[in-house]
Parts: C-alpha cells; structure tokens; sequence
C-alpha cells in the first residue's frame, strides 16, 4: 500500500511539469468517463420519456367509456409548424370531476389554451402570428408542466371548449394506460446491437490511450527509484499506483463533465428528440462499473506498458531496434470474431436472437483492426526512405516509435471501420422498412380533406386564396346509392365527385370535358362495378347513402365511362365525376371537400399558411405534407440515435486527437527546441508533426476500409441480404475522419509555436 500511494504522489508532483502531465491524463480520462456515462444514461432518458409519454397516453380500444360526471373528452389536433411536429388536444369535461392531463392544474375552460414552453416562445416570437390561428383565437392562460411533456423542446398545447360531440373525440375517464409499442424486429434489433459496440468500442480504445500519457518521462521517475533502491517490484507497484491515481482524477474530471453536460442537455434537441436534465441519469450498476473499471484498465495498461521497457538504476534502456512485431497472434483477433459471426449468416431475418454473440464477434474484428494496425504501420514506415526534411523526421521518428502514433489512430479506424459497416448494413435496412406512399410529388405537395359540410364551395373557394399556392385543383364529394327500397337489393355505394375539368381529370382520364358533363369512372378490375349506375338513374346523395337520407338527383341520359387515374394520393376507384353545371350544388346538402395544392418556390411559409386556412374552416381538417415515401417509425428513431452518437464520437475523437498530440509535443519539446537551436526552421517541423500524425491515419483508414467492408458483407449475409458497396458512403467516413485529424494537427500548431522557444533547451 505504501509503493502505492508513492506512485500516486509522483502522479500529482514533480512542479508544473507533474501537473500538465496529470492534467492531460485526466482530461484524457475524464473525457472517455463522461462519454462513457452519457452513453449508459441513454436508456435511461428515453424511458424516461416514454414514461411521460405513456402518462399522458388518451388513445382508448375496446368498450366505450359511458359519460359521468369524472369523464372528459378528448380529440386530436395533431399538425406541424415548420417541420416541426405539434402535439395537440381538444379537451371538454363532462363533469367537475374530469380527469385533468399530467403537466396541467386544471382544464383549460372553453376558448382557453395551455401551451408547452417551447410553443410560449414560438408564440411570443415574430414567428407566433404564423401559429397562432391554429389556436382558434383562444387566451393562452397558462404553460404544460415538464411532466406532461416528452421533452423541454416539445410543441404541445391543450384547447379548451364547449363543444366537442362524442362522434368526434375519445371518451376517457383517466390519462396513461395506453397501447403496447412497436416490438424491434430481430433485423432492427441487430442494427441496434451493432451501434452500441461501434459508438462505444472508440470510447474504449481512447481510454487505453489516454492512460498512457507521459510515459517516457514516468520511466525516467522509475529509473530514479531504482537507483535509491527500489527493486523491479516494487517499481511497478508504484507505476500501479500512478496509473490509477491519474485514472482517479479521470473518474472525477469526467464526473464534472458528465455534470455540465447533463445541464447542457436540456438546451440542445437533435432530430426532434430532447431530454431534460433529470432524465439524463445513468443506471447505478452501470456508474459502478465505470468507476471501478477505468482504474482497473489504467492500471493493467500501465503494466503491460512496461513489458518492453528495462527500467535500471542508471537509466531506461530500450532496444535500439524497434522488435518485429509478429503477424499471427493480430489474427486471432478477427478469425475469432468472424467464426462467432458465421453460424448466424442467414438467420437473424428468420427471428433468430444472438446479441452478445453478435456483440462479441463485431467487437473481436473491430479490435482485429487495432491490432493490424501498429503491424501495418511498421510494415510501411520501414520501407520508407528520402523526401523533404520535414518528412524525414516523421518518418524516422515512426520508424523509431510507430507504437505511439498508431494507438491516436485506432480509435479512428475503429469509428471508420464501424462506419461503413453500418452504412452497409443502413443501407439495407433503409430499403425494408422505407415504403412507397404512393403519393405523385409532381402533381401536388400537400392535400386538404374537409368532413362534409354545408358550406364546402366557400370553404374551397377559402382554400383556393390561401398565399403562396401554385397549382391548384379541389373538388367536393359526396357518397351516392341508387334511390330504391333497400329489400330490392343490397346497398351499392359510389363516390359523387364535383369539380372543374381539371380538377376531376385527377381522378380520370375525361378526354373532352366541358361544364354540364358527367363521367362514370370505371375502376380497375379489382374495385367494385359501377354497371348499377346507368344513364338516367335516380341518386341518393349524402348521409352515407341511407334510405329516406339525403336529396335525390338523376343521371343525365348521356354519360361516357371513362378508365380511372391514380390521384395524387395514390389512390384509384370506381366513381361518377360531375362538372358543377351538372347538378344543383345548393341541394345536394353538407359535401366533402379534397384539395391538392403545389407551392410557390419564393413563399417558404405556404404549407404553413395552408394548415392556418384549414385549421380556421374546420379544427379537424386534415392537411398533409405528400411525400413519396415513408419510414417505420421505429427505424427512424434507431437513425436519430445512431446520428446523435456519431455525433458525439466524432467529437471524442478530434479531441483523443488534440489530447494526445499535445501530450507527445510536450514529451518532445527539448528535442523540438534542440532542433530549432541548430537551424531547423518552424515551418519544416510543423510539417514533421503533419506528416507524423498523416501517415498513420493514411495506413489507419486505408485498413478500416478494408475491416469495414468486410464486416459489412458479413452483416448483410446475416440477414440474408446481397451484398454491395457504397463507395459514397466510404469516401465521406474517410473524408470525414481525414478532416477530424487535420482539423486536431491545426489546433495543435499554436502549442507547437510556443515549445520551440529557447527555453525548452533549460533542463534540471
């Protein structure tokens, strides 16, 4: 115990030099800890706010709910302001005891609003005149508390009123309880699997690293030791020591980290998803293995560090030439991983659940990478020879040390390496669970559906003037039966479209169309016949149809059928189309209305002007961005996760980077001074501190191409997918990690500027 604490003494002395030093090991440290805490809090964030979500769950199946005097119902008002979803509610009590939501004291009263904070600053915002209709005019008279919300950046509001009927809301008599998720299926499950142990596996390697700053000079201290007489023992108990005291001070650094971070977590929302700071809390058992095992692994670092080191009496002796570092074992490694791998080709799609194997196996080849990696490195640094000065002292300095520069790279080549994987293994899962709408972009980019109603020509006419519309076609709708008693045969419905030409040629291919035609659309072989509806039929229009319901209207005797068109929803049917001089519109009673609209490219707020206009006609009108294709819920939340993380592992590894180049500066910054000293100009060893950090990165990407790729294939023949490339998606995780080590080698020039002064020739 007492070479111990000698060890973890000379951690934190030795005058300013000890304290940089130190400094450097538990920002390095500290950095890992608090990813590595970020990343257990993970889970527990989003169950947090799944929890909050599911305790405000009004969604009800299953038997109704009878009115009392403690019910409440409820209708969706769900829309979108700017791409941003908002999550809306009608409420209107039936009784003083009706159930209040999480997050409110009391109901809004009718023509009253309680709204999210985030949705407060939007409103008293210039932007608040651009939502504010979809309110209906009411008094904002309070904001939702953060346990009725998701998360602090969420748009949410509650609309108080008197007259919600029961055949548009939800009758409810308590919030939560709501449906079960969305189960992963097993192809999902594997992709999860896969970016826990690509995000985390960088984490691990810049650990390694990070513990074994100030190496050369810890050596020095031992040799020091051994002359005063300490035996080899006794010196790596006190090397013990010193790893773990650093890796203490880590552990607390990160701590810190990890604290100003979980505050900062509450400003910040990526892809829609925000947390609060109460969320960000990691599990017990998970914080202790983290405090307990970074030690650990400082610790067993440390020692294997010294393996190749002859620490004696008078000095550290180091072999001249740098040992050949053998091939054999660095492919155990990876063999081990793919043989754990290959029994589960073709059967993760058929259900099939092997997480830690799969863990297990993509971790071995992962780290097969950082093995190959230092062996790669020697291999091509021995072979070099020649060029400028400045690559001449990286090269011989790599040639003398690869070990150093390559342990700064495998975390990238880990990143890169998972990288493509996952793109590989993206890029497939993006096709299954990414379907066609079926929705024509071209033709229109949203669409307005209006219930039927008494004053659907206005409200057309109202949506017709909304700002910023290009192309515009509406039409009115109405369901229609033959007029006769329903014992003569069974009911046979058919929609009644009215419209201008080209508003009914969405829906069929009219030929010649002139105002006072009709059309009897005939839909494809599979939609029921339209033969019942001859020239000259009597019609029943509106209330669904039913007998004695609705005004009566005739067929004209002259009618062509015309073949149908898909609309641009996608959708294609059997109908009668009518132009308005056909029919008396003022009859016929409440009619639909469907809108398609296209934009105008210099009004940015046209969507938004649309949903105003709908929400004001009716506070249940549908307006819908069209789009052509649509993506599982569940898969795009596994995107969003896997971009946050990458995020923040690109981020770790700019600053592994910067942390580890200072530290190898300030190791060399004699040698550097000698060398300016003697008439070695600044700009040649800015050049040898560029090539020396390049190089390894260079070899480092070029073998987490190939390590990717080859993970890649054998994740798409787990899931029994052929295999392919994109070499798009190779290019940008090269470029971008290339761009990461540039952008740590400039902000390192600055210290580089300042150790090549005289007095880093001043030695004790």
């Amino acid at each position: 115990m007492r070479e111990l604490l000698i060890g973890a003494r000379m951690a934190v002395t030795g005058g300013r030099d000890g304290w940089t030093r130190a400094l450097l090991t538990a920002l390095g440290v500290g950095i890992g800890v608090a990813m590595l805490l970020l990343a257990a809090a993970v889970p527990g964030a989003l169950d947090a706010r799944q929890a909050r979500g599911d305790a405000r769950d009004d969604l009800r199946l299953g038997e109704p709910v009878p009115a009392a005097a403690d019910t409440l119902l409820v209708a969706p008002l769900e829309t979108e302001f700017r791409g941003r979803p908002v999550r809306g509610r009608l409420l209107r009590p039936e009784g003083p005891q009706a159930p209040v939501p999480p997050g409110l004291t009391a109901l809004p009263r009718a023509g009253e609003a309680v709204v999210s904070p985030a949705l407060k600053k939007v409103l008293d915002s210039p932007d608040g005149d651009l939502f504010r209709p979809r309110l209906g005019g009411a008094t904002v008279t309070g904001t939702i508390g953060a346990q009725g919300l998701a998360g602090p950046h969420e748009l949410a509001f509650y609309l108080g009123t008197d007259s919600l009927t029961d055949g548009q809301a939800v009758r409810l008599d308590a919030f939560g309880g709501g449906l079960p998720g969305e189960e992963l299926g097993p192809v999902l499950i594997l992709l999860v699997v896969v970016i826990f142990v690509v995000l985390l596996l960088p984490i691990a390697v810049f650990l390694g690293t990070a513990v074994r700053f100030g190496g050369e000079r810890r050596d020095r201290r031992l040799a020091a030791l051994r002359l005063v007489g300490a035996d080899t023992a006794m010196t790596r108990r006190i090397a013990a020591g010193e790893a773990a005291a650093g890796a203490l001070l880590g552990v607390v650094v990160g701590a810190a980290l990890f604290a100003l971070a979980r505050q900062v977590a509450p400003l910040v929302s990526l892809w829609d998803i925000s947390v609060y700071a109460a969320d960000v809390r990691p599990a017990p058992a998970l914080v202790a293995v983290i405090v307990l095992g970074v030690p650990l692994v400082a610790v067993l670092v440390g020692l294997i560090a010294l393996r190749g080191v002859l620490i004696e009496p008078l000095g550290v002796t180091r072999r001249a030439v740098a040992p050949r570092r053998r091939l054999w074992w660095r492919l155990i490694l990876p063999v081990t991983g793919l043989a754990l791998l290959y029994p589960l080709i073709g059967g993760i799609r058929d259900g099939g659940r092997a997480d830690y194997q799969v863990a297990a196996g993509v971790t071995l080849l992962l780290i097969g990478s950082v093995a190959l990696l230092p062996w790669l490195v020697d291999l091509t640094v021995r072979r070099l020879r020649g060029g400028p000065v400045g690559w001449q002292l990286a090269i011989r300095r790599l040639q003398l040390d690869s070990a150093t520069s390559a342990r700064l790279v495998n975390g990238i080549a880990v990143a890169v390496a998972g990288t493509i994987a996952l793109q590989m293994l993206f890029a497939t899962v993006e096709d299954e669970s990414t379907r066609s709408t079926g929705q024509d972009t071209t033709r229109a980019q949203a669409a307005v559906q209006l219930a039927p109603r008494v004053d659907a020509p206005a409200a057309l006419a109202r949506l017709r003037a909304t700002p910023g519309l290009g192309h515009s076609t509406g039409t009115l709708w109405a369901l229609a039966t033959p007029d006769r008693p329903a014992s003569t045969a069974p009911s046979l419905l058919v929609d009644l479209r009215i419209g201008d030409c080209a508003a009914l040629a969405e829906y069929a291919r009219l030929g010649s169309c002139t105002d006072g035609d009709v059309f009897l659309v005939q839909g494809p072989p599979d939609a029921p016949p339209v033969d019942a509806f001859t020239p000259g039929t009597r019609l029943r229009v509106g209330d669904g149809g039913q007998e004695g319901a609705g005004a009566t209207w005739s067929l004209p005797t002259t009618m062509p059928t015309v073949p149908a068109r898909e609309d641009p929803f996608g959708g294609i049917q059997g109908a009668i189309l009518a132009t308005p001089a056909a029919l008396p519109l003022t009859a016929l009673g409440p009619l639909g209305v469907d809108f398609f609209a296209t934009f105008d490219r210099t009004a940015p707020d046209a969507l938004e002007h649309l949903r105003n206009a709908g929400a004001s006609i009716d506070r249940f009108a549908s307006v819908t961005s069209m789009s052509a294709t649509t993506e599982n819920n569940r898969f795009t939340n596994i995107r969003r996760g896997l971009y946050i993380g990458a995020t923040l592992t690109l981020l770790l590894i700019g600053t592994s980077m910067l942390v580890g180049l200072l530290e190898q500066l300030r190791e060399r910054r004699r040698l550097l001074a000698m060398l300016v000293a003697v008439g070695t100009r600044r700009t040649t060893l800015a050049w040898s501190v560029f090539w020396q950090a390049a190089v390894p990165v260079v070899i480092g990407l070029a073998l987490a191409t190939g390590f990717g790729i080859a993970l890649g294939a054998v994740l798409l023949r787990m899931v029994g997918t052929s295999v392919s490339v994109d070499w798009s998606v190779v290019g940008l995780a090269t470029g971008l990690a290339a761009a990461v080590v540039l952008l740590a080698v400039g902000l390192g020039l600055p210290a580089l500027w300042r150790l090549l002064r005289a007095d880093g020739l001043r030695t004790d």
